[in-house]
């Protein structure tokens, strides 16, 4: 048997090259490179036709995916592809909602531009999400929190970061509270959010109680339904306007959890001129553009509280002569607020973004 050559191969010389002499054959030799060079050809077809700039929209997205649109174009929709020359930033390309140009080539109706968001709603995306900002609803008046008395019960935790998101986004906050018919009185919760100045709208979707009011507070308006998964956004569009025949689904009697029969934001238009975008239900909502030190902020009670306190830096965790929890004790803050606000905050301070104890709550 022959003995195998241990002797190490002599490394072969590095191949160098004359840039400036041999500059057009630089890349002959070195296939990968070649290929990458031919993929940044459509940079300058771009350069030579670009994207409009100065445009005046002429439509409005009702949904999307990667590369297609449903786009309300001249009062029908239209399945429109999107131009590839519009690139995401910092934040999602297109959400139901926006004002787009819509331009056509034969009779194929292709996205060309996006309108500025005057409001939006928002929440950051996941480690891996790209880009960081994930839009979920454009230049719409009022969101509409979505939470049910029962079947699932209330939480007022998602409550809180919705009303911070919307402050953050330039839009109005209305509180529903659904599934009225399951208890007899509202929740004790609602009182501190009707003293804050919120709009509450207590409803059922069986009785048909609240209904028109709802309807009446969001005529020629455009609205967003946003709430944890089976609190019944879709049961309420249905009843706002039962042409929509939107799917709806049961919720466990196990988990108090809903399945989720909308799968992507979608708008809808319904009649005395509103525009409703149904949300997929969500367990939890991450903050963009608020610090642990800005949260208090948005808490309008602790926010008066906070003023008296001793130190100007206050958490109102711990420090002594804090004014807020003075406030807290003398009964002007509640402690469900006042719990939210620390779970929010605990999460926004740890370092993988997760409340303590509370699995899946990102900020």
């Amino acid at each position: 048997m022959k003995k195998k050559n241990m002797e190490k191969k002599k490394r072969q010389n590095v191949r160098t090259r004359d840039w400036e002499k041999h500059h057009e054959f630089s890349y002959t030799h070195d296939l990968v490179k070649h290929r990458r060079a031919l993929t940044k050809l459509p940079e300058s077809a771009a350069e030579l036709n670009p994207l409009p700039k100065d445009f005046e929209p002429n439509g409005m997205v009702i949904s999307h995916s990667k590369k297609w649109a449903f786009v309300h174009l001249d009062n029908q929709e239209r399945l429109c592809m999107i131009d590839e020359r519009l690139k995401e930033q910092e934040s999602t390309l297109l959400a139901p909602g926006d004002a787009v140009l819509v331009e056509f080539e034969d009779e194929d109706a292709i996205v060309r531009g996006v309108g500025p968001r005057v409001t939006k709603l928002s929440r950051p995306a996941g480690p891996r999400g790209n880009p960081p900002e994930q839009v979920f609803a454009a230049n719409v008046d009022i969101l509409i929190i979505v939470a049910s008395v029962a079947q699932p019960r209330f939480k007022e935790g998602l409550v809180d970061r919705f009303l911070i998101a919307a402050r953050i986004g330039g839009v109005e906050p209305i509180l529903c509270i659904n599934k009225m018919d399951l208890a007899e009185d509202d929740p004790p919760q609602i009182d501190a959010y009707r003293n804050l100045g919120i709009h509450v709208f207590p409803t059922s979707c069986e009785t048909g109680m609240g209904i028109d009011a709802l309807r009446e507070a969001i005529k020629g308006k455009r609205c967003v339904l946003s709430g944890h998964s089976g609190v019944g956004k879709s049961s309420l569009l249905n009843a706002l306007d039962p042409n929509l025949e939107v799917l709806t689904d049961e919720v466990s009697q196990a988990t108090e959890k809903g399945r989720h029969t909308t799968s992507t934001a979608r708008l809808y238009h319904l009649k005395d001129n509103v525009w409703i975008i149904d949300t997929p239900g969500i367990r939890a909502l991450g903050l963009l553009g608020v610090s642990a030190e800005e949260l208090a902020c948005y808490f309008p009670e602790m926010a008066e509280a906070a003023t008296g306190c001793h130190f100007y830096d206050c958490t109102h965790t711990h420090e002594p002569k804090c004014a807020v929890r003075q406030a807290l004790e003398s009964g002007q803050i509640t402690q469900a607020r006042y719990d939210s606000y620390l779970r929010i905050r605990a999460s926004m301070t740890s370092e993988d973004g997760l409340t303590p104890g509370r699995f899946g709550t990102r900020r």
